[in-house]
């Protein structure tokens, strides 16, 4: 079954599925070419819609999945994980979905479950790895002989979007590290905690599936044909040295922020300083003027025709001498 193209141009997916809730269906020959011919097909991959009731109504009644495959796929949380159940592998991988613009949009979830001879994938919204794949088989430009590779293809692809991700916020943290050292970083804040959040998402993916590659390694790898070993071993390293990437860069988004602080609490201090000088200088006048503001007998300089020049001048000599002491003790300190 072809991909329909959606006439209407829906901002949120090109694809509609079929009455039965599938995206599409491509058949594979031994070679890894796709064809439409029954009778040299190799292996078949199904894709899904999971939130199309159509679709989980086909998943339930499909006779080749053994239950525990079924009901992870059909599940409503979203849990990552990797499991082996027969001759079944299966799981629920993090990847970057889009609105077929030219960013990514997030995280989302690729489901799927293989064996030798086919592959049913799922997902909730669009995503870019899985697309990116479809349309080089489309094209011609890759072939797949097995469902083991095109699940290596589609992670490569997710982990190559994860790249890019960590790529942008590397430039991100520079673009803000040089107007921090230039001392042009009041407006910095808000874009240094939005690339933070990023990180964090994309670092607690990538952690995640270097988890599950070495579970999958450890509680499997005597029951899992040797590709299979080969590929969740290559996928493992690519997915630890992401995981060691963002960890960098999240060290350097926590410096970015230490040092903002820093320049923020300087500000502050600075601030707070000049308004204890402007306290301190207006108090002692505050306190002749009050005086001699009082409606009572016996104030001095009330008879005295120059009374207000004295007292003015009273208080500022005060107030300078009150300054002088102030500074002499900021520089002290």
């Amino acid at each position: 079954m072809n991909i329909a193209l959606n006439p209407e141009g829906s901002d949120l997916s090109p694809y509609l599925p079929d009455e039965h809730g599938l995206f599409f269906i491509y058949h594979f020959t031994a070679e890894g070419a796709r064809t439409e011919d029954p009778a040299v097909t190799h292996w078949t991959w199904r894709s899904y819609q999971l939130s199309d009731m159509r679709a989980r109504h086909e998943i339930a009644a499909e006779p080749a999945l053994p239950p525990p495959v079924r009901d992870a796929f059909l599940s409503a949380g979203h849990g990552c994980h990797i499991d082996l159940e027969g001759d079944w592998l299966y799981g629920d991988l993090p990847d970057l979905r889009h609105d077929y613009s030219a960013e990514a949009r997030g995280l989302g979830h690729f489901r799927f479950a293989f064996n030798d001879t086919m592959l049913i994938g799922g997902r909730k919204q669009p995503l870019r790895s899985v697309d990116n794949v479809r349309k080089a088989i489309d094209n011609g430009s890759r072939k797949f002989r097995s469902p083991a590779e095109l699940i290596e293809a589609v992670m490569g692809q997710s982990l190559d979007g994860m790249t890019t991700e960590l790529a942008g916020l590397s430039d991100t943290l520079d673009g803000i590290e040089d107007r921090i050292v230039c001392d042009a970083w009041h407006n910095e804040r808000q874009a240094l905690v939005d690339a933070r959040r990023q990180l964090v998402v994309i670092h607690r993916q990538m952690a995640t599936l270097t988890s599950l590659f070495r579970h999958l390694d450890h509680s499997h790898r005597n029951d899992l044909p040797d590709a299979i070993n080969d590929m969740a071993a290559r996928l493992s390293h690519r997915a630890h040295t992401l995981h060691h990437d963002g960890e960098q860069l999240q060290a350097r988004a926590r410096l970015l922020q230490d040092e903002l602080m820093a320049k923020l609490t300087t500000q502050s201090n600075q601030l707070l300083y000049m308004l204890s000088v402007m306290t301190a200088v207006l108090l002692p006048m505050t306190i002749i003027s009050g005086l001699f503001g009082m409606n009572v007998g016996g104030l001095p300089l009330v008879d005295t025709p120059a009374g207000f020049w004295v007292a003015s001048a009273i208080s500022l000599v005060v107030a300078a001498v009150v300054y002088l002491f102030v500074r002499r003790l900021g520089r002290g300190m």
